[in-house]
């Protein structure tokens, strides 16, 4: 089985799928035999699976969007993204740069005067968009409640790194990015998410503030309680985790990735940017918040990469000497959560595949990588019958 595995991630790494050779009963049965194990192990309510394979999609819903009303989840159900988010926020951020309205090899403190004579004058904003700030805190601090409140921390705060030297996974870090990015498009972050970037990227029902016309499709999550959630207001949650979606929408934005050139060229420009690699960890190279794998990657090595130290604990980093402009044959990766959602993507661009998994419960990183990776594997090995 290790060498069957072997052979179909070298044949994957070399071509992409050929979309004709799936068909969506097959796509059904495979979905359900990867993902049904996982949905039973972590009692998750509902889940909701979307494929491009070389821009044919395909789609797979299981079970309830609300326990309550039972209400079963569809292709149109809108899920919490959790961190995923942050792909967008990056995207606003690099179409900003396209735009000339901010750089971002600048410091943060250029563009927040309130920060300026701090740690902020040597932190920049590639280092907010790629975890290495120099210790940032995973969470805005409680004691933090409003704005005012967050530049006063800000500008006392004292890195425990040099900027660079460690990565230390930050929705503090990627907030200022995005409130950065909203501010220089002339309002805030979410003005520009929901009325400039999304329509720009044809997405349909995707939302930081889901309208009382989606309401109804917006699914309940649910925690260890199970009890039913969603996501709370907090200081820079739209920036770093506050993005609400559908599984269509999803795999319309991984199309989007893998093949921007229908884009207006500054977007299809921004999209690029953010495959740009600019420091390597112990188990993969650190995007603009992508984490790209060189492919085929070892599952244990996938996994280590998705684990939770990599997002509770500073890891050391080594930044490159350029930046590594966007590669083919590598996986792409994000994991997203939020008390009563999970989320997950995937990029493989070189076999032209787009993966979106979303769930209305948050389980283990780890688990949505391995299954996420098995499922690939078992597209490949359908289509190369």
């Amino acid at each position: 089985m290790k060498v069957r595995h072997c052979l179909i991630a070298l044949a994957l790494s070399v071509s992409p799928l050929h979309a004709a050779d799936m068909t969506d009963k097959a796509f059904q049965e495979i979905a359900e035999r990867v993902f049904q194990p996982v949905i039973k192990q972590y009692d998750i309510p509902g889940l909701a699976v979307g494929v491009t394979i070389s821009g044919s999609e395909f789609y797979y819903a299981y079970g309830e969007a609300s326990r309550e009303t039972k209400a079963p989840v569809t292709g149109d159900t809108i899920f919490e993204l959790g961190s995923v988010s942050k792909i967008f926020n990056v995207t606003l951020a690099a179409l900003a740069e396209q735009r000339s309205l901010l750089s971002m090899d600048q410091p943060v403190s250029t563009y927040l005067p309130e920060l300026k004579d701090s740690a902020f004058d040597r932190i920049t904003l590639v280092n907010l968009a790629t975890h290495t700030s120099g210790g940032l805190p995973l969470q805005v601090p409680d004691s933090v409640t409003d704005d005012a409140g967050l530049m006063t921390y800000l500008k006392s705060w004292k890195p425990a790194y040099d900027a660079g030297t460690m990565r230390s996974y930050s929705n503090v870090s990627i907030g200022l990015l995005g409130r950065i990015a909203g501010e220089r498009f002339g309002g805030t972050y979410r003005q520009a998410a929901e009325g400039r970037l999304f329509p720009a990227l044809g997405l349909k029902s995707t939302f930081i503030a889901v309208p009382p016309d989606a309401m109804d499709r917006y699914a309940f999550g649910y925690d260890k309680a199970n009890k039913p959630v969603r996501v709370g207001p907090g200081v820079l949650d739209d920036e770093a985790y506050g993005i609400k979606t559908t599984v269509r929408d999803m795999v319309h934005l991984l199309e989007l990735n893998l093949k921007p050139d229908a884009l207006a060229p500054e977007l299809k420009a921004a999209i690029e940017k953010t495959h740009t690699g600019y420091f390597d960890t112990a188990y993969y190279t650190q995007d603009m918040v992508w984490e790209q794998y060189a492919w085929p990657v070892a599952l244990n090595k996938l996994l280590d990469g998705n684990s939770a130290k990599m997002s509770l604990e500073s890891q050391p980093v080594k930044k490159r000497a350029e930046p590594l402009a966007p590669q083919s044959a590598v996986l792409m990766n994000k994991t997203g959560s939020t008390n009563g959602f999970g989320a997950y993507v995937v990029l493989l661009p070189k076999a032209q595949i787009g993966l979106t998994v979303l769930a209305n419960r948050n389980y283990p990183n780890t688990a949505r990588a391995e299954a996420g990776l098995k499922f690939i594997h078992a597209l490949e090995a359908y289509t190369a019958k």
